[in-house]
């Protein structure tokens, strides 16, 4: 295996890993052990290492060994003890692995001194999404955000593995001084290329916000897909779109953000937006650089928060999303727009199924479906019109021959559903509008407007 990490003379940036397909590492879990309560929604070891094993299996690795790590407190050098890295080493000897994996945030410092230590590539939790990333990013806009994310990562780490930082240039004139340091000068075109990407993506964020009021002119409402990853967002997003979404068993299986119309039971159209899967500790920087693309969210009139009902870890996985939630400003006055879709339920035993249906029965935010046989879509999409319904009435309005002006109106702010021409000529929609919208128009059109029953 080949390590590249340096900026590309026409700009871009290569990730941290390139070689074979299948490179052979070791997955190191650091368990850290709490002085107070452990957290209600806080994982177990192993529930934990088998999902950096999947991180890890998402960009094709070959694991050779795994390791739980026990600890208390950080060691400021080397992040786990000094005699748990000593047998780390050991092992990495003896497996001659290329790779080590640790499930963990490492400073640059300590992620230096590991890969000193156990002389092979070191990544940790961070690094490993940002590979992951780094593959799955297929639009222009996915792949700046992840090259943005993985820059600003990098750019604290360039004294980590970069070879050639001691040397210096020489400075300008006969008697110039030792000149501009390689380490400065990577320093200062990663910057360059950073501040060159976040220009790009306020272009992109324009656009975006141009395609956003575009469909406000077209109100059809906006049903955003979030959840954990691999729990099976983009399989419902196909199942109810007859989409081709890459859907697998596999940790961020799709990346960019996919948008479709679909037709509720009742003929009223919608957008369903399928965004990026969350994962416990996401970092940072990628909650950043997505945020953009998270505004879809944001602006959604109903959010399906897809689970994965028959994962062990299906309560801790809903935490950690809700917290992402959060963090984007989804607080509990817009909790009300959340569906929790309880997705996977032909992977429960009877038992367990019948007690999901239960609790499921007695909650009007939550529906029990399976995204792959399609067993209780009717009932999600009937949900969501409920839900969506609940801020918007239907209208009949009848408008004279000669008001064009008025129709035009209509069909810009509301949704027509139906349409019928009398004798004389003038014409009765049938128009579903929000709160606010249906005061203007009956101001408009006054008593040729009533509320269908």
């Amino acid at each position: 295996m080949t390590i590249k990490k340096h900026v590309k003379a026409g700009g871009g940036v290569d990730f941290q890993l390139e070689g074979p397909q299948a490179t052979r590492a070791v997955v190191l879990h650091v368990e850290r052990k709490a002085r107070n309560l452990v957290n209600a929604f806080d994982r177990d070891a192993q529930s934990k290492l088998e999902e950096a094993m999947g991180l890890a299996e998402a960009i094709d690795l070959e694991i050779v060994e795994t390791v739980i790590a026990p600890l208390l407190k950080p060691n400021p050098a080397t992040y786990i003890g000094s005699g748990k890295a000593k047998e780390i080493a050991k092992l990495v000897a003896e497996t001659e692995v290329e790779l080590v994996v640790v499930n963990a945030q490492l400073s640059p410092i300590q992620q230096r001194n590991l890969e000193t230590e156990w002389a092979c590539k070191v990544l940790d939790r961070t690094g490993l999404i940002l590979e992951i990333f780094g593959r799955r990013a297929t639009t222009k806009e996915g792949i700046l955000q992840v090259e943005l994310a993985h820059l600003n990562y990098q750019k604290s780490r360039l004294v980590r593995s970069w070879t050639h930082l001691e040397r210096q240039r020489g400075g300008f004139g006969f008697l110039g001084g030792p000149g501009e340091s390689q380490l400065e000068m990577d320093k200062r075109l990663i910057q360059e290329r950073i501040s060159k990407i976040e220009s790009e993506l306020e272009t992109v964020v324009k656009t975006r916000d141009l395609h956003r009021k575009g469909r406000e002119r077209i109100p059809y409402p906006i049903v955003a897909l979030v959840g954990y990853t691999n729990a099976g967002k983009s399989t419902l997003f196909n199942k109810l779109t007859d989409a081709n979404v890459l859907a697998k068993d596999l940790l961020f299986a799709t990346l960019d953000p996919t948008m479709r119309n679909i037709t509720l039971p009742s003929g009223r159209k919608i957008i369903l937006s399928d965004t990026v899967g969350f994962i416990s500790e996401l970092p940072t920087k990628l909650i950043a650089s997505f945020r953009a693309t998270l505004e879809e969210v944001l602006a959604a009139d109903v959010i399906l928060h897809v689970r994965d009902i028959s994962h062990s870890e299906t309560e801790a996985q809903a935490h950690d999303v809700n917290l992402v939630l959060e963090e984007l400003g989804i607080d509990e006055q817009r909790r009300s727009q959340v569906i929790e879709v309880w997705n996977k339920s032909d992977l429960l035993d009877a038992t367990e199924l019948t007690n999901r249906k239960s609790v499921a029965a007695r909650r009007d935010d939550v529906v029990l479906i399976s995204s792959l046989t399609g067993e209780g879509l009717t009932d999600l999409l009937d949900c969501v019109e409920t839900r969506l319904g609940k801020s918007s009435t239907l209208y009949d309005v009848v408008i004279d021959p000669s008001d064009g002006k008025g129709m035009a109106w209509l069909h810009q702010r509301g949704e027509v559903l139906d349409r019928k021409v009398f004798e004389d000529g003038r014409t009765q929609l049938t128009v579903r509008l929000d709160a606010d919208t249906a005061g203007q128009a009956q101001s408009q059109f006054g008593k040729a407007m009533k509320e269908k029953r």
